[in-house]
């Protein structure tokens, strides 16, 4: 048999395994008020509300929070502009809610049943028959394709990249709408002879962001503006400053405020963003009582930056919340796109060059952990733990692009005794380097065949870590790399990581107990030359394409956990950042009259649970 004729019959048998599953799915698919990536979820049907609110909670008052940066947009679902922190989750609705106490389950919200089949081939959505916009005009079928269609033309990368394997969306009713999706490869590749599907896609449609159709046009929808919109939400856009402030009102009339996954949240009647330019001008704020409540990331200022008198006297309360998601991965990135970082061993001598324990101890009070993993802080953490049998498995065909000691858990980012001095390591590194083709010309470090030094840019948005990075530099130049600092506001810094118009940034990829597709557009080779995408270090190897396949197509939690470890070992072993540090807890300070449950989510913090107390 010829390959062009095995090829047309493997279609054709693709295709009518397809139908068959579209039938059977249709047929069989039962009604689920929920859905988990992996078993099922916790909540049971007719639940009265989530274990970590308060049913009870007081309705009322203005919260203000403080953010660094700017914005020039309110869409935050396009690539142009910089849109403010809140839109998409107080003002734009998905058709389903997430359950924070849980990995990664969805419950439903402006659909209030689903029906998926067990090979997650299709998901089906019926519609809340109060679901409604804030003008009061309903939302319909009609507003889902519109927003899947604008979406998937014109919406971010993700949006764009995730809606593509959708093979069909249909409108079923008014209320009931059906997306059908692609399989994943041939029946002879799958066992039984059947297509697999992207076992996360239901999830990622019922998360997928729902717009009015009669607020947006297909011509202007990816077009920045500070315009407001309709749209679901609880909240709608209050007052404006473009760049400065904007400001969320609870909507009176909201369709969802008795719904079980709303019952205790959404309790400010305003809820207020103030834009600022630098920690220090927002930390003073928030002491003078501008600002009611920050999550603070900077071991310094969490140790000395709250002394004042309204800390003393109870009026200010700092709270550590214990969490259990992964800290991800807060690291400075190698653009890999370039020419000074193409070769690895200069990555390794760099990630030799930085001196974490003296930094820790000199800047940040001894308070930050070293970051060892892409998934720290979790069970999916390759980090200190040897290989399993499925790790080996999926690693076997790319072992000998994989580093011996991250495979059998023992690789540690290099040490220092935290007093400043670092020689052994520059001895390592200078090493490296001259592997690399350098060589010391004068005060300059320099490539041996082209003349041209060692030097790079590091391009932050920020000043929070710049006296970290001055002094990564600083230890740098002594080397004879050419190392320098440049911060650029917020809208530069998002047109140049747009572009990845960079050397090197500080920039922090977060991480869940339940990674999926949004991995896919932080390493795989596709995503590293598509504009707008997270795949900073510009990533681009199989392995890490197999392993992202591998977990999305994980059946059980333990082959899950397998391939995320083994995902976690690809991107360590390409030194593709230099990993920085977390903090261990999460870290809220808040003026007293504000008040948050007794406990909290595994997500941790989450503004839309507290209040304003009656009387303080």
């Amino acid at each position: 048999m010829s390959r062009s004729l095995a090829c047309t019959l493997a279609a054709i048998l693709l295709a009518a395994y397809h139908t068959a599953a579209v039938a059977e799915s249709r047929a069989s698919a039962p009604l689920a008020h929920g859905i988990a990536m992996h078993g099922v979820v916790k909540e049971r049907p007719g639940f009265p509300h989530f274990g970590y609110v308060n049913p009870n909670a007081p309705k009322g008052g203005r919260v203000t929070l403080g953010v660094n940066g700017a914005f020039d947009s309110l869409n935050p679902l396009i690539v142009k502009g910089v849109a403010p922190n809140g839109v998409r989750d107080h003002v734009i609705e998905s058709l389903l809610a997430r359950g924070q106490d849980e990995p990664f389950a969805l419950y439903g919200l402006l659909a209030e049943a689903i029906e998926v089949p067990d090979d997650r081939s299709a998901i089906t959505f019926h519609l809340h028959p109060m679901a409604a916009f804030s003008d009061g005009k309903p939302v319909t079928t009609d507003d889902v394709l519109f927003s899947f269609d604008i979406l998937k033309e014109k919406g971010r990368p993700n949006f764009r990249t995730y809606y593509k394997k959708v093979d069909k969306a249909e409108k079923i009713s008014d209320r009931v709408v059906r997306f059908a999706f692609k399989p994943e490869d041939a029946p002879e590749g799958t066992p039984g002879g059947k297509p697999r599907f992207d076992r996360e896609m239901p999830l990622i449609m019922g998360l997928m962001p729902v717009v009015a159709k009669h607020a947006f046009t297909a011509e202007t929808f990816d077009r920045t503006t500070l315009l407001p919109f309709v749209a679901s939400g609880p909240y709608t856009f209050g007052k404006i400053e473009a760049g400065r402030t904007v400001t969320y009102d609870r909507n009176p009339n909201y369709w969802g405020r008795d719904l079980p996954v709303n019952r205790g949240r959404f309790n400010f009647a305003e809820i207020r963003y103030d834009f600022y330019r630098d920690a220090t001008t927002m930390l003073e704020a928030f002491k003078t009582g501008d600002i009611d409540l920050r999550v603070e990331e900077d071991p310094a200022r969490w140790a000395e930056g709250y002394k004042v008198a309204a800390f003393t006297d109870g009026r200010i309360v700092k709270r550590e919340i214990e969490t259990t998601v992964p800290a991800g991965m807060t690291a400075l990135a190698f653009n890999t796109r370039r020419t000074q970082f193409q070769d690895p061993r200069v990555r390794q001598a760099l990630i030799r060059l930085f001196n974490f324990e003296f930094l820790n101890k000199s800047l940040y009070f001894g308070l930050f952990k070293r970051t060892e993993s892409f998934f720290e802080r979790s069970m999916l953490s390759a980090a200190r733990r040897p290989v399993d049998a499925e790790e080996t498995r999926l690693l076997e065909p790319y072992a000998t692009s994989l580093k011996p000691e991250v495979l059998a858990g023992t690789y540690r980012l290099p040490e220092t005794d935290g007093s400043g001095q670092n020689r052994d390591n520059w001895r390592k590194a200078l090493a490296l380097l001259k592997a690399a083709g350098y060589e010391q010309r004068g005060t300059k470090l320099v490539n041996a065949k082209t003349g041209q030094p060692l030097a790079f840019e590091i391009l932050a948005n920020t000043t929070a870590h710049q006296r970290m990075l001055l002094n990564f530099t600083s230890d740098l130049e002594r080397l004879g790399i050419e190392a320098r600092v440049r911060v650029v506001d917020s809208a530069q810094y998002q047109a140049r990581l747009t572009t990845y118009d960079y050397d090197m940034i500080q920039v922090t990829w977060t991480s869940s107990l339940s990674p999926g597709n949004e991995q896919l557009f932080r390493w795989s080779e596709r995503s590293a030359d598509v504009e707008g995408t997270y795949n900073f270090a510009g990533v681009k190897t199989a392995a890490a394409d197999a392993m992202i396949s591998a977990m999305l197509q994980a059946t059980t939690a333990e082959s899950f956990v397998s391939a995320v470890r083994a995902l976690d070992r690809v991107l360590l072993s390409g030194d593709y950042v230099i990993p920085l540090f977390h903090v261990p807890k999460q870290w809220v300070a808040h003026w007293r009259h504000l008040n948050g449950p007794p406990r909290t989510p595994i997500a941790g913090f989450t503004l839309d649970t507290w209040w304003i107390e009656d009387g303080k």
